[in-house]
């Protein structure tokens, strides 16, 4: 069991921090100043930067028809070397160290291949080696599943192997480092002035992640909002105090719009004509889901005289000649009228738990869109978001005016909310 009166952090590495000999000797004196400030360390990281890139091309080069399974082979060998060089130079500084794969842990997940879920952490070794003095070095983004095969958890997967590991020790708190300093009110390099949150609430972080953020993978975030565990994202390569994740609190409330994230891998598919019967639309889009291939908003309208309807949807870019082809002859099936499909869009989310409390958002976010001459080709809107879809070309100009719209580089305490 974990002394009362020590701290335990986990703390995670991308591939960029560990992306040369220097950064990982930097890497292991962070883990070192953690544990010589009386905390007892676990470090997860991610293969060396551009190594599981490397590893995917190999694969690809010998066949486009790749075996899942072998796959997840190959690819989850660039976190053994980022482990076993981290331990070593830790050690070479006169520490203690020890390094666990997924499957020695025992990340327990299901069997999807390259998309793994985790069902189960066994961390009682961890445990163990860190009352022993040692600081624990795991590889992220992979796991076995109940068959004791290979598997990985899909890109971004080491955020959420390092917030299981957390949840499963009962850490105090999982920081995330990470090549940026924390989470903005959007992307910095399409709004010079886009501002770092100090604090953001999962949900929020949540949406962001979802809507195109890369600063966390979704799931990562779902697991700290689902066992509280306090997430730090903060940068490897420059000291600052980050952002931190947590959960809502009343003052949050107050700020209307945190930030603002778009999202330029998706299309637009729409059927014309659709015959308005029950069961058409669970046909249609059942087909899309018997081919793997996720949906995201759905626009429908019923025609005047009630017979046809007109459907939109979006997918995944990656997916969208699958998904026409799934659709040529869904229609013809169905009897729908005509197909069409457009790639060059993108989505532009605004995000805030202050939605809930606030009126004139969704107002002033089209009207901010219609004075640049922005057409908006669909919306969608949840409690705490609202998103809409416009043509690819426009989507820097958007965020910058919805940045501004909101005043987003301003402190919440100085914004004038709608």
């Amino acid at each position: 069991m974990k002394r009362v009166d020590v701290a335990l952090i986990v703390l995670k590495f991308g591939g960029t921090s560990v992306g040369s000999i220097e950064r990982i000797r930097n890497v292991a004196r962070m883990a070192m100043a953690e544990q010589q400030a009386g905390n007892q360390v676990v470090v997860a990281v991610s293969a060396m930067s551009g190594e599981t890139n490397r590893l995917v091309g190999l694969v690809e080069d010998l066949t486009q028809f790749y075996n899942k399974r072998e796959y997840d082979v190959v690819v989850s060998a660039g976190e053994q070397i980022s482990i076993g060089l981290l331990a070593t130079a830790i050690e070479s500084m006169g520490q203690k160290a020890k390094s666990y794969l997924g499957w020695q842990v025992r990340f327990i997940t299901d069997g999807s291949h390259s998309k793994a879920r985790i069902k189960e952490v066994e961390a009682f070794r961890i445990q163990a080696d860190l009352d022993a003095g040692a600081i624990v070095i795991v590889a992220g983004f992979q796991g076995v599943d109940s068959h004791n095969n290979i598997t990985t958890l899909g890109r971004g997967g080491s955020d959420t192997s390092a917030v299981a590991l957390a949840a499963a020790l009962k850490a105090d708190r999982c920081d995330i480092y990470t090549d940026v300093d924390g989470v903005y009110t959007t992307d910095p390099r399409i709004v010079t002035k886009a501002r770092k949150m100090d604090r953001i609430s999962y949900d929020e972080m949540l949406e962001l992640a979802s809507l195109g953020a890369k600063v966390l993978q979704t799931r990562s975030v779902e697991l700290a909002k689902k066992y509280s565990v306090p997430v730090r994202v903060l940068s490897s390569l420059e000291p600052g105090s980050g952002t931190m994740l947590t959960k809502e609190e009343d003052t949050m409330e107050s700020v209307v719009v945190s930030g603002l994230a778009y999202d330029k891998n998706e299309a637009k598919i729409t059927i014309l004509g659709v015959p308005d019967k029950p069961g058409v639309a669970a046909n249609l889009l059942g087909r899309l889901g018997d081919a793997n291939i996720n949906i995201d908003m759905i626009v429908q309208n019923v025609s005047p005289a009630g017979d046809a309807t007109d459907m939109t949807f979006t997918v995944p870019k990656a997916d969208f000649p699958q998904a026409m082809k799934v659709m040529e002859d869904a229609v013809k099936d169905v009897g729908a009228r005509q197909l069409q499909g457009n790639s060059d869009i993108a989505k532009i989310s605004a995000v805030g738990v202050g939605m809930r409390s606030h009126s004139g958002i969704a107002q002033k976010m089209f009207k901010a869109l219609a004075d640049e001459g922005i057409n908006i080709l669909m919306i969608s809107t949840s409690e705490i978001k609202i998103s809409v879809v416009i043509e690819e070309k426009y989507t820097e100009l958007a965020v910058r005016a919805l940045h501004d719209a909101f005043e987003l580089e301003k402190d919440p305490s100085d914004r004038i909310n709608a």
